[in-house]
């Protein structure tokens, strides 16, 4: 199990960690937890296990580099290939593959910090809230858990809100902000197809589900399966296999959606490595489907372990 990293989500990822551990120990599986390190490659070597689950948050652990090396070192492990994980992590990327697939996503555009400082910040605002109008939500094109994501109401918010998403990246996301109720929908696949868990409605106390709403226990309410009809559930979960199989993901992920008040599914964003703390969705969608925590993962480590490896070209 590898957890913890060098990423502004590394307390996110230990405790990730810690709790599938623990369910993998429940189910009868013998897991040994390891952080990123210098000695990570010679432990790998020297004591090679049978497989990796990487629960690592954030650009170390999502950007598919450790992927890459464990693809070095042949060892089997759990999730997606690294070009995969690029395209997935990477925002405006994924937005782009999903789209030309057919799905919805909110207008927007990435600009990084040289071009506000070449071109000077208030114009390049001011042509922002031309094109895009208001609200609009700003976070950084690469990271998670809403790290340096604000919504901005006014115009006056846009400025700081572009500070606070440049301090967790040199490129920032502006979109639209869509209104509506904010969902997850993980997907998983353990050998027969990716299926869809129940969708999670996520309702945060303060009305925004940022890093606080996020990881602090009764912040934030959530409903699962969520309250939507049975048409909406469907399409939630079509939405969510659909950018799972367009971004070539595989094993588990967990799309972030917005069902506006006209019944349209908006995708938001895909993670390819979702939390699995006490407060996150994934593990309250597992229990809602009348799944083992730990007898699902165990059933993706079986294969992972099982299947053939890639050829390196």
């Amino acid at each position: 199990m590898l957890a913890g990293g060098l990423s502004h989500e590394r307390d996110v990822s230990l405790r990730s960690g810690r709790r599938v551990a623990e369910a993998l120990r429940g189910s009868g599986v013998e897991v040994e937890e390891r952080d990123v390190d210098a000695g990570l490659l010679a432990s790998l070597r020297e004591d090679r296990p049978d497989c990796v689950l990487p629960l690592l948050h954030g650009e170390s652990g999502e950007d598919g580099a450790v992927r890459e090396v464990l693809e070095l070192v042949d060892v089997p492990y759990v999730g997606s290939r690294p070009t995969a994980c690029r395209s997935a992590f990477d925002k405006p990327v994924a937005k782009a593959v999903v789209g030309r697939a057919g799905l919805r996503t909110p207008a927007g555009v990435a600009l990084p910090h040289q071009t506000f400082r070449e071109l000077g910040a208030a114009p390049v605002m001011a042509a922002i809230l031309d094109s895009l109008g208001l609200p609009l939500i700003v976070k950084p094109t690469r990271g998670g858990s809403a790290l340096g994501c604000t919504a901005v109401r006014d115009a006056a918010g846009l400025a700081g809100a572009m500070v606070s998403a440049f301090a967790y990246g040199d490129t920032a996301l502006v979109e639209r902000l869509v209104a509506g109720r904010e969902v997850a929908v993980p997907v998983v696949d353990t050998g027969d197809g990716p299926r869809a868990l129940p969708v999670v409605e996520i309702d945060p106390d303060g009305g925004v589900y940022d890093y606080a709403a996020r990881y602090t226990a009764g912040s934030t309410r959530f409903e699962v399966p969520a309250t939507l009809s049975d048409d909406l559930a469907a399409e939630c979960a079509r939405v969510a296999v659909v950018a799972h199989e367009t971004l070539g993901l595989r094993d588990v992920s967990r799309s972030d959606l917005i069902v506006d008040d006209g019944g349209t599914v908006w995708f938001l964003e895909v993670n390819v490595a979702p939390g699995m703390t006490e407060t996150s969705t994934v593990p309250l969608s597992v229990a809602a489907a009348g799944l083992d925590l730990g007898g699902l993962v165990a059933d993706l480590v079986r294969t992972a372990v099982d299947r053939p490896r890639p050829e390196r070209s």
